[in-house]
């Protein structure tokens, strides 16, 4: 088989879902539906359509369907030659989507998956303990830990179906009300410490700002970025350097690429991938240099 796979959630909100589900039936005739059933079962799902033998598997949804997705990919033997990763940007935020620039109009999009054109690109890696055991997860665009991780906690989901990502400028000002934990990321041979540390194998965060101007999805390299101190002061500096496209530079940001890095704090810290929390620090992260086979507009 060498068909498209669509691996979705029935039940999201939004304009976006709504245009997707009217596509349903239409859909059907050209693709397989997969709907999911419950959080964590994109990535079962998708390991099923690796072994079913489809050629192109889809995210349908936001940025947590597309890590469920991608890991359930990685799961099976060989499912990374197997299959290429698709992404029909549906959520709140898509970053990973914008990363790759691809359409956000359903029509456009159906077509882009469709046309099966593809690039190559780095995937990036987080291993860890969970339950007392070793553990690796997959990500496609960013990691966090610290205040955004923090934050993620505190999110309303209820209220974000109702106010979109205005959800986590809420939670991360009640993240600002605690005491901020500090964090260690270190390559081996260099170090830093802050309130927050951002880890980007692509250049966008939260959708829209270019938190890690040097990245690149094919450099073999992740681009950690760090803010030593959140606070009022911390957040308008790093702000004007966003704005200004100069980050780095007046923004107050520290940084460093590195192949492979490590995170620890001396308190029981969360970390995330693509915007959701998936276990403690410390954890390592590493990049497998071009072997993501993904779908992008024709140029």
């Amino acid at each position: 088989m060498s068909g498209i796979c669509v691996i979705f959630n029935p039940s999201a909100r939004g304009e976006k879902a709504l245009r997707f589900r009217e596509h349903l039936t239409a859909l059907s005739h050209e693709c397989t539906l997969k709907p999911t059933y419950a959080v964590g079962t994109g990535r079962t799902l998708a390991a099923e359509a690796v072994r079913e033998g489809f050629g192109t598997i889809v995210a349908a949804g936001g940025d947590g369907t597309v890590n469920e997705v991608l890991n359930g990919i990685c799961d099976e033997p060989e499912g990374l030659s197997r299959a290429r990763f698709a992404v029909l940007p549906l959520g709140t935020v898509n970053v990973f989507a914008k990363e790759l620039d691809l359409p956000t109009r359903f029509g456009e999009a159906w077509r882009t998956i469709k046309e099966a054109h593809e690039t190559i690109i780095d995937l990036p890696f987080a291993e860890f303990t969970e339950n007392g055991l070793p553990t690796r997860r997959y990500f496609a665009q960013m990691a966090g830990a610290g205040w955004d991780s923090r934050a993620i906690e505190l999110v309303d989901w209820k209220y974000k179906k109702q106010i979109g990502g205005l959800a986590y400028v809420v939670a991360g000002l009640k993240a600002m009300q605690g005491r901020m934990h500090q964090i260690v990321v270190s390559d081996g041979e260099k170090s830093l410490t802050g309130e927050l540390v951002l880890i980007g194998n692509g250049r966008f965060y939260g959708g829209r700002y270019k938190v890690f101007p040097l990245a690149d999805l094919r450099d073999s390299v992740l681009e950690v970025s760090v803010l030593p101190r959140v606070d009022v002061l911390g957040l308008m500096r790093s702000g004007w350097g966003l704005l200004t496209n100069q980050l780095y530079a007046s923004g107050g940001i520290r940084h460093f690429k590195a192949r492979e890095l490590q995170l620890f704090s001396v308190e029981k810290v969360p970390f995330h991938l693509e915007g959701e929390n998936v276990g403690y620090l410390p954890a390592k992260f590493s990049v497998k240099p071009r072997c993501l086979r993904v779908v992008v507009r024709k140029t």
